[in-house]
């Protein structure tokens, strides 16, 4: 490297997002490693064995416990949302809402508070496409000084159904034929439209996904509706 290159050249000394998330680890003191029996055990790493050098024996039960977990687990894609995008930040408090609540992260003005987000179709596999005519969602988890503040979003302010005993049945409807695999959110089979036809009011959210909100440009220009209903309450009561 040269003199007028080094001279340019800062070394890295330090991770900035090791730094960020140091406020929030916790150093694990009191919950030991135990087994499913709940006896402590101090390695699990290594193996018995017969001396320093020797093969490994059979009776190390520990191992065998760890084994069974290791071919019989299974981790289950999501029903919905499975296929999503995380990010890290800050929410900043731009205007006092004390008069509304006394939520500490919205009482002052400047008020910094770290979030993680999470940007979601609804129907798609993990494996599926980005660019499925679908329904977006948004998941926000505020870490407060209070606790962990959870938002939750759609993109559309409607949904499919009035009544919540239709969700599976809609979810259902929604997933690829059983016959043919059609890939999911492509509602091109009949079972969704099955669906759409003898529940009428998903025609409405059918409107809004056939529109261009369907197709988001991309998750910063995405407009979101509260799923939930929240109560601010102040410190009157």
């Amino acid at each position: 490297m040269d003199e007028k290159s080094s001279r340019h050249h800062k070394p890295v000394d330090k991770n900035l997002k090791n730094e960020q998330l140091d406020q929030f680890r916790v150093e694990n003191t009191r919950n030991p490693m135990t087994t499913n029996q709940s006896r402590k055990i101090s390695n699990d790493q290594q193996t018995l064995k017969a001396g320093e050098h020797g093969p490994s024996l059979h009776e190390d039960w520990h191992f065998f416990e760890k084994m069974t977990h290791f071919v019989r687990e299974r981790i289950p894609s999501r029903v919905v949302h499975a296929r999503g995008y995380g990010a890290h930040g800050e929410f900043e408090c731009y205007q006092s809402m004390k008069q509304f609540t006394k939520a500490g992260f919205l009482q002052e003005a400047g008020k910094k508070t770290s979030v993680f987000v999470r940007f979601s179709t609804v129907q798609g596999d993990r494996g599926s496409k980005d660019t499925a005519r679908d329904l977006r969602c948004k998941g926000v988890k505020f870490y407060t000084d209070e606790g962990n503040y959870d938002l939750t979003t759609i993109g559309m302010p409607v949904l499919i159904n009035q009544d919540p005993m239709k969700f599976p049945d809609a979810m259902h409807a929604y997933q690829p034929e059983p016959r043919t695999g059609m890939p999911t959110a492509a509602g091109a089979h009949d079972t969704f439209w099955d669906y759409v036809a003898n529940n009428q009011e998903a025609l409405h959210m059918v409107l809004w996904i056939m529109s261009d909100r369907g197709l988001v440009k991309n998750y910063r220009m995405m407009e979101s509706w509260s799923i939930n209903t929240y109560l601010f309450v102040n410190d009157e009561g």
